[in-house]
């Protein structure tokens, strides 16, 4: 987990040092700074299993998409609304029993957050989402033995930052980092199969836990 933040800083100290490079190929006087009041964002990311370790092993995150809108005052703080879509796929090399399929994770949420551009190149977005997700264990076990995927609803928490570069007078592009607390716990009969696979059941105990990291864009279809 150090190694993961240590990472992120880097990127950020990276980007920072970019933005405020005075030799960056684009004139600066081809548009003023921007100052978000209405924006829209699709965030693009790979999600990875962290605390849970029958979930971490088990299943193996392929993808995640999030769009939202965003409101953001003039002091910098923002409000957004929008919606989740993670997908886990079985690792058929760690399962204890054969059985395929995948985990989808679907919802919306709110978010409270903090934008500010640091200078005409650079910002940060500092946020948390809370949401609720249906999430959907569909495998070929819980078809033939439920007729369906096993179902379960619950809440999310999500703590998010984001780095953000400039494109244009209304656009820009993101690397994002977020790290999110469901309220359902993990374990094999949610993928239909009866074998623990070794684990302990404090170990299936562990709420479920992933790290996102991606990449998004923003459109400010308003500035102040």
């Amino acid at each position: 987990m150090k190694n993961i933040w240590l990472l992120v800083t880097c990127i950020g100290l990276s980007l920072s040092a970019f933005s405020q490079n005075d030799d960056y190929d684009i004139d600066e006087n081809i548009y003023d700074d921007i100052v978000p009041k209405h924006s829209f964002t699709i965030e693009l990311g790979l999600p990875v299993g962290t605390s849970n370790k029958p979930f971490k092993s088990m299943m193996q995150g392929l993808v995640r998409f999030s769009p939202y809108y965003q409101f953001t005052l003039k002091n910098h703080l923002a409000f957004g609304v929008g919606a989740n879509y993670n997908y886990f796929k079985i690792n058929q090399f760690t399962v204890p029993e054969k059985v395929s399929g995948g985990f989808h994770s679907a919802g919306g949420f709110v978010k409270v957050g903090y934008e500010k551009f640091h200078s005409m190149r650079f910002g940060t977005d500092f946020g948390v989402k809370i949401g609720y997700n249906t999430n959907q264990f569909a495998t070929d076990s819980n078809s033939t033995n439920l007729g369906g995927p096993f179902v379960v609803n619950t809440y999310f928490i999500e703590p998010t930052v984001g780095f953000i570069l400039t494109s244009g007078e209304f656009t820009s592009y993101r690397f994002v980092v977020g790290y999110t607390y469901s309220g359902n716990d993990f374990n094999t009969t949610n993928l239909g199969i009866k074998s623990s696979g070794g684990y302990s059941a404090s170990d299936f105990s562990k709420n479920t836990q992933f790290m996102t990291f991606g990449f998004g864009f923003t459109y400010y279809f308003k500035q102040y």
